[in-house]
């Protein structure tokens, strides 16, 4: 990883640019040809350190050029560049001929007018079904602050601040699920599609031989790292899972995570280079699988149903997280 220093706050900002999706993502080929594509599959991955994915599908003609690329740039399109989006999208158009783009890392061309970008260096690449999901270290970005273009329902939209978020209906088809009380319950949903999730990924948590313990641990490190053992617990006590010292011991000896000083439950935790590496990867394929997920819903339905979420984790306080003074 490169030794950059990224302003977390404004880094949070550019990101949130981000509306349901519509960015152009280019590189310079080895013969110095500028390519780019419009994509709607972006998404923040990590803030620190500062990482992005995004996925092409395999079909595409720029697949090996993307595959091969060192660097990329995501342009985060402003509400004025529909006509760039479509013109991205459309295969043999000559997309640079008329541009007047700016350079960037590696010689990476950047679009102007954008409602933010973000220059990457290639990091990781994984198999994401049909999909190949690139997942790239975020060493420079711009926040331009114009209003971001929107694609949803097949068409394109602005984004427009709501003045008061109002909670819509979702219209469930009879027979889909039991209508039982046990099973509308909400805590029975919101478990089941927990499960749902995280079996997508449950051959990525074998492959390391990591239960959900050890991949909430590595996750919420990834975001912010050097953690005590109480204020992991207290995270993951959301989750409904337990951290104790063993779960960091296990970790530990994985070579995943070092700790340091300070009495049990103060004791410290940090990512190695190693558990970087894993927790990127395991973090990848839980975007991948949420994506998979919300090609159910509308973009606004995902937008709305993790509005609610957090609002229900708001409205509900937390019973206080079971003591891990289980030192072995």
């Amino acid at each position: 990883m490169a030794d950059r220093s990224l302003d977390s706050r404004q880094f949070r900002t550019a990101l949130g640019s981000f509306a349901t999706g519509v960015t152009i993502v280019t590189i310079r080929a080895p013969d110095g040809t500028p390519i780019g594509l419009t994509a709607n599959s972006f998404n923040s991955l990590s803030l620190e350190p500062p990482m992005v994915l995004w996925a092409l599908d395999k079909t595409s003609r720029s697949l090996e050029a993307f595959s091969a690329a060192d660097y990329f740039a995501v342009n985060i399109l402003a509400a004025d560049q529909q006509p760039l989006a479509d013109l991205f999208a459309t295969r043999g158009a000559d997309k640079f001929a008329d541009l007047s783009c700016d350079t960037g890392l590696g010689g990476i061309p950047l679009l102007r007018g954008c409602s933010a970008r973000f220059e990457c260096r290639t990091s990781y690449q994984y198999e994401g079904g049909d999909h190949l999901i690139f997942v790239g270290e975020v060493l420079e970005f711009a926040h331009f602050g114009r209003p971001a273009l929107a694609f949803h329902g097949g068409t394109y939209a602005n984004v427009v601040r709501h003045p008061v978020a109002g909670a819509g209906s979702v219209e469930v088809q009879a027979g889909d699920l039991d209508a039982s009380f046990s099973r509308d319950f909400l805590g029975y949903l919101l478990g089941s599609a927990h499960a749902r999730l995280m079996d997508r990924v449950r051959g990525d948590l074998d492959r390391y031989r990591l239960s959900e313990e050890h991949y909430h641990v590595l996750m919420f490190l990834s975001n912010e790292d050097n953690l005590s053992l109480k204020e992991l617990a207290a995270l993951t006590h959301l989750a409904d899972r337990q951290v104790t010292y063993q779960t960091l011991a296990d970790l530990v000896i994985r070579d995943f995570i070092v700790v340091s000083g300070g009495d049990f439950p103060s004791t410290r935790a940090r990512l190695t280079a190693e558990g970087q590496r894993v927790a990127l990867e395991l973090g990848a394929s839980l975007k991948a699988a949420e994506a998979y997920a919300e090609r159910f819903l509308g973009a606004n339905e995902a937008q709305t149903l993790k509005m609610l979420l957090r609002a229900i984790l708001r409205a509900i306080p937390p019973v206080a997280a079971q003591s891990t003074d289980d030192e072995p």
